[in-house]
């Protein structure tokens, strides 16, 4: 009987997690379907920015979903085309064509791979929370821009259409949560269109639909070092993977659990790989759909990100004209609610404006305007980590301090230094000796001090050296183990003294 019931609880433990529960499945289908509906616009709007036919954009939708759901380390987080990639290789077809756009992906796939196994990801540890929240900022900002060109030059009946949208989503969720709201408005909003006659922008206006699934090849290029030369800048960039995982981070804050970054980044390597081979036009981590299934419609395995995908190809295929009538108007009203749900309010409310140090609320701003600027979500990451850096090592190097004392009888100068050294600190107690009026015996007294670099070690050299040519003599103390090994192996041999 026991082994009977471990058996049966080794079988639920090992079960997929949106076996949970009915309620659980339930929720991953239709959160699967509602991104599916908000993905086909996008990666039609995508493919026009790279220059390619809407289906590339598409078929890399379908790829990169289905494919990360199985070997991405963040449950729930959807990959599909994004404006980042499109951006990055609209040069390259534009100048050499489809075939050493997709030769670029696949490339950019394996670097991401070798990327993941040598651990880039753990570079995100070193990303501050006021860079991660100037980063979700600037993303909700981004998402509602997207949506204002589908606000201008259009019917007047569009603009009741998404104020509807968004009522449909406010209050229908206290109605009942078993159906998403982004999908009840979407169809409501197109009934109404349709049944009506209303004219206004659809789905079927950004482009035609494929009507066959995607078949695997070969990029039409000459596999020559010439055409390595032509791709590889392009396949090189990180943009992409520094995407995907600050949007791994965001969910994982939001879901309160822990994915695996090194998986992820591995994972979005051979998703892109798969995705060149079937003629897409590669992609990265989408944060507004990711939004809309994991905040909006609260999914959380990986059950909705395959769905996706595979709910991506049945529409187009097999419900094209149908899809092709959805309003426009119905998914802006959606992206515009998840801009709403994505920013972090309470970032800027006046309270914790005013309790934040003035470094933290510095780094959010030059992130968000570097973002919003660039509308590169890496390059504001980027810019507000090193403003970030700045600032605490300007702070950290004021709490580097010289106390000195000078024995009763005249004969020795003992200096307590205490505090972090390293180069931003280290510099300044250079100037903190009395170097002409010292006794000739001198101590340094590095105790409550800890040397980080090599600045640290040249500095304390060069006070070495400027007692030495007055003809004093110079002892440290105190060296905590790994200062002493740091000291010993370069002590004399930076050049300090010249």
């Amino acid at each position: 009987m026991s082994s009977s019931l471990s058996e049966g609880r080794r079988l639920r433990m090992s079960a997929p997690d949106w076996l949970a529960s009915p309620k659980v499945f339930r929720t991953e289908v239709l959160a699967g379907l509602v991104v599916a509906l908000a993905l086909i616009p996008e990666a039609i709007s995508f493919s026009i920015i790279a220059g390619v036919d809407p289906a590339v954009g598409l078929f890399a939708s379908f790829t990169m979903a289905v494919v990360i759901s199985v070997v991405g380390g963040r449950k729930a987080m959807i990959s599909a085309a994004t404006g980042a990639i499109a951006l990055v290789i609209a040069p390259l077809n534009q100048q050499y064509g489809l075939g050493h756009l997709v030769a670029a992906v696949i490339l950019g796939g394996l670097f991401q791979i070798v990327l993941g196994a040598l651990g880039v990801a753990k570079l995100m540890r070193f990303v501050p929370r006021s860079v991660m929240v100037g980063f979700v900022n600037s993303l909700a900002i981004l998402i509602f821009m997207a949506q204002v060109p589908e606000m201008r030059d259009v019917p007047w009946a569009v603009y009741p259409l998404i104020a509807a949208g968004l009522v449909l989503m406010v209050l229908f969720p206290r109605i009942t949560k078993v159906v998403p709201a982004p999908l009840v408005s979407i169809v409501v909003l197109t009934v109404i269109t349709v049944g009506a006659g209303i004219a206004v922008p659809d789905v079927g206006d950004k482009g035609a639909l494929p009507s066959s699934l995607p078949v695997p090849g070969l990029p039409d290029v000459p596999f020559t070092m010439e055409t390595l030369s032509t791709i590889a800048p392009y396949a090189f960039a990180l943009v992409g993977l520094m995407e995907s995982l600050m949007t791994a981070k965001l969910v994982d804050d939001l879901t309160d659990t822990r994915s695996s970054k090194t998986r992820e980044s591995i994972g979005q390597g051979v998703a892109n790989v798969v995705t060149g081979f079937f003629g897409g036009m590669g992609g990265c981590a989408m944060i507004g759909q990711t939004m809309i299934n994991v905040k909006v419609s609260g999914a959380r395995t990986r059950l909705s990100t395959f769905l996706a995908g595979a709910f991506l190809m049945v529409l187009c295929v097999v419900f094209g004209p149908v899809v092709s009538d959805i309003p426009m108007a119905a998914l802006v009203a959606v992206m515009i609610m998840v801009s709403a749900a994505t920013f972090d309010w309470h970032s800027i409310s006046p309270k914790t404006l005013k309790r934040m140090p003035l470094g933290e609320t510095t780094v959010m701003v030059v992130t968000v305007t570097a973002v919003v600027a660039t509308h590169n979500l890496a390059i504001g990451v980027v810019l507000g980590s090193v403003t970030a850096m700045v600032i605490f090592a300007r702070r950290v190097a004021h709490l580097a301090e010289v106390t000195g004392v000078v024995d009763p009888d005249g004969k020795q100068a003992v200096y307590a230094v205490t505090g972090e050294l390293f180069f931003a600190s280290s510099n300044d107690i250079v100037h903190r000796f009395d170097y002409k009026d010292d006794p000739d015996d001198v101590v340094i007294d590095l105790t409550d001090a800890h040397i980080w670099d090599a600045s640290s070690v040249a500095a304390l050299d060069a006070i070495g050296s400027k007692y030495a040519q007055r003809g004093k003599k110079v002892t440290i103390v105190g060296l905590n183990r790994p200062s002493a090994e740091m000291h010993d192996r370069l002590a004399g041999r930076l050049g300090a003294g010249h």
